[in-house]
């Protein structure tokens, strides 16, 4: 799967009602598709949102689980022209053939419309309902 920004924020707080995402990633229930852009997004908003220390730990430790898997889009598809910057993950979830992108934004509902390359979408909540309890 792959997962917006957006998602990954409100799923790291130890008292988030999201933070079941972070734990079953780190229990591998599920695999992560990133590219190197989605990586660079993640640390620049944590490091915004707390500090570029949080950030970095919380990337290395990210990159240091077997169930993240970088993947590089050698194209773009260009299936969200309402926000270019939302572009990387669609294009993750294309070239890594993701069950799912995660995302709590309104410009990715463009992909529903999409048949081909079908992206399945999923909200943050609908998400959580498929882990394991």
């Amino acid at each position: 799967m792959v997962l917006d920004t957006n998602v990954l924020l409100v799923s790291i707080s130890r008292r988030s009602i999201y933070r079941p995402i972070i734990e079953a990633l780190q229990q591998q229930h599920y695999e992560l598709l990133v590219t190197s852009s989605i990586l660079l997004e993640y640390e620049e908003i944590i490091g915004l949102r707390s500090s570029p220390e949080v950030a970095s730990n919380f990337l290395n430790a990210l990159q240091n689980f077997s169930n993240v898997r970088e993947v590089i889009p050698h194209y773009r598809f260009q299936l969200i022209p309402t926000d270019q910057d939302d572009e990387k993950f669609a294009d993750c979830a294309v070239t890594g053939q993701a069950d799912y992108l995660v995302t709590e934004d309104s410009h990715f509902k463009a992909l529903i419309k999409i048949k081909f390359p079908a992206v399945r979408v999923l909200s943050a909540q609908e998400f959580l309902s498929l882990l394991p309890n």
